[in-house]
């Protein structure tokens, strides 16, 4: 097997270097006339063909349609199946494959379109701007007025390209956020539990924490304690016998070497593909469909509702557009896209009955990126899994998490964290007509003085530890230009009942980080967002509406 790998990499490289010479300045051309794009589609199809599959036609009518395969709705499809509801599972992105060797997925040092959906250029966290063939990848950047959103498209949704840290807050925060609208203790008691159960939570063990490639996640915590501060575990969702077998040689590296962001082709996530989805479509009851972007939801006059979609290829091309019925409707392709389907349905009159709160409430939960200097010069390794968090509300109450340095292949004596600032700010999605297009715009200020917050304790742990750099000098000390953790849009018991259902309109639900008021709360969503969605579908499927 290793010998076939290392064929696949000399492939790639002249591939790669063929791609180059034939036009990789053309990637940053109109997407309509870049000459470099047919030659990667062309690859992409060599190393992945399973993507390029013909694709199934969804039935014309569902008992009911989710919308989405991200975290809120691989729940509610499994949880409709169980209850015998027939339903279909539309998702824009593709399915993507595991392999123990192939490389499935690009990497954030040197990515290609596999990693970007329908785009060509992407500047990230390092601020080094990248090009590439235009391509129905797995991370979708929607630049907005103040803020960059990275969100998924993909089966399996924000499972198949996040850092895999799931933690539930504190319930002083999780009361702040949501106002008694959910009760902290049922969720407590129940609904976290039951996810941490199917998606087999647990912190990094200490066999790896004691890894070469977990050097960075003991430094950190290392400094932390120095600053007096307790690390605290993260669960995570990573399987952790496949990141063995990567330190072993017996699979590919990729959760111990810098992937994740756009993807682990191992599978060393155990992402929803290998659980809720997987166990949803063994029912018989459920159906996933793959390259089916949703454009627009209506409810008709006898009550059932339409769902318009576009049928794509991994290319782009539309290869038809249909009308699909449903007797009930789950919004679930996450904070943005939902919200996008409920307000445009609201401006343009095909949802008359939405309330005023529909596209209120959104926020970025406060999501902030930080460097700060190794107290040693060491190699540090690259895993990715977060190994542990700190708290501190000496100022704002904020969470600073263990990270990795993505997009940079090499050491750069950088410790990161990712930080969640609890913010109070949220913001509301606007229309434009002539355009049909939904959009928000979020204040310069509050990003400051978010970056600032955080800042502000990463240095203090940095000078309390004798970091040898400091990484403020050059302006990579702090970053809150994007947020990874969008929330709100159609938030719970505003814009819904107490359990997600849409005021005005009967049978249509939002199961997804739009419900959430913009926060977790100074931790990841994903957590909240899954258990979120056991509560609310469970009281839907227990009530029949």
């Amino acid at each position: 097997m290793r010998e076939v790998a290392w064929v696949q990499r000399r492939a790639f490289f002249r591939a790669a270097g063929a791609a180059a010479l034939l036009g990789a300045a053309g990637t940053a051309l109109n997407p309509r006339t870049a000459v470099a794009d047919p030659v990667w589609h062309s690859l992409f199809r060599t190393w992945v063909p399973e993507i390029f599959a013909p694709l199934p036609d969804p039935p014309a009518h569902s008992p009911a349609i989710v919308i989405g395969s991200g975290f809120g709705a691989a729940v509610t499809a499994l949880r409709l199946a169980e209850a015998g509801i027939v339903n279909t599972v539309l998702e824009r992105g593709s399915r993507w494959p595991n392999d123990p060797w192939r490389e499935i997925f690009t990497g954030d040092d040197l990515p290609d379109g596999r990693g970007f959906w329908h785009r060509n250029t992407f500047t990230g966290v390092t601020k080094v701007p990248m090009q590439f063939a235009r391509f129905g990848g797995v991370l979708d950047c929607t630049e907005y007025p103040g803020i960059d959103v990275w969100r998924a498209a993909a089966v399996g949704g924000g499972s198949v390209i996040f850092t895999g840290a799931m933690v539930a807050p504190e319930r002083r925060f999780f009361d702040h956020v949501f106002g008694g609208t959910v009760d902290y203790g049922e969720m407590d008691r129940v609904y976290y539990p039951r996810v941490r159960e199917m998606l087999r939570l647990n912190p990094v063990p200490a066999d790896l924490y004691g890894s070469a490639p977990f050097t960075h996640s003991r430094s950190w915590d290392d400094q932390v304690r120095r600053a007096g501060y307790q690390p605290i575990p993260n669960d995570s969702i990573f399987n952790w016998n496949i990141l063995r077998g990567e330190l072993a040689g017996g699979t590919r590296p990729s959760a111990i070497a810098a992937r994740s962001n756009l993807g682990n082709s191992n599978g060393a996530k155990f992402d929803l593909n290998q659980n809720y989805l997987r166990y949803a479509q063994d029912t018989g009851k459920s159906a996933v469909f793959p390259g089916h972007r949703v454009e627009a939801i209506a409810q008709e006059p006898g009550g059932r509702y339409s769902v318009v979609v576009a049928k794509l290829a991994p290319t782009g091309e539309v290869l038809g557009t249909r009308t699909l019925t449903c007797d009930r409707l789950f919004l679930g392709a996450g904070s943005i896209g939902t919200s996008e389907l409920l307000v445009r349905a609201q401006a343009t009159g095909t949802l008359p009955n939405l309330n005023e709160h529909i596209g209120d409430g959104w926020g970025n939960n406060g999501d902030v990126v930080l460097a700060r200097g190794a107290s040693e010069l060491a190699g540090l390794g690259q895993a990715v899994p977060s190994a542990s968090r700190i708290f501190d509300e000496s100022a704002v109450p904020l969470t600073l998490e263990n990270w990795y340095v993505p997009g940079i292949p090499f050491e750069t004596g950088a410790l990161a964290s990712l930080g969640m600032v609890l913010d109070p700010t949220r913001t509301r999605f606007g229309y434009d007509r002539a355009s049909n297009r939904v959009g928000l715009s979020w204040p310069i200020r509050i990003r400051d003085e978010t970056a600032a917050a955080a800042r502000a304790v990463d240095q203090r742990i940095a000078e309390r530890s004798n970091a040898l750099v400091q990484f403020g000098a050059l302006g990579y000390d702090a970053n809150a230009n994007f947020t990874a953790h969008p929330l709100g849009g159609a938030v719970l018991g505003l814009a819904t009942d107490r359990n997600g259902r849409v005021h005005g309109h009967p049978g249509l639900y939002v199961m997804d980080g739009a419900a959430i008021p913009g926060s977790t709360g100074t931790v990841n969503p994903s957590l909240t967002i899954a258990a979120l969605a056991e509560r609310n579908i469970e009281a839907i499927v227990r009530a029949g509406k």
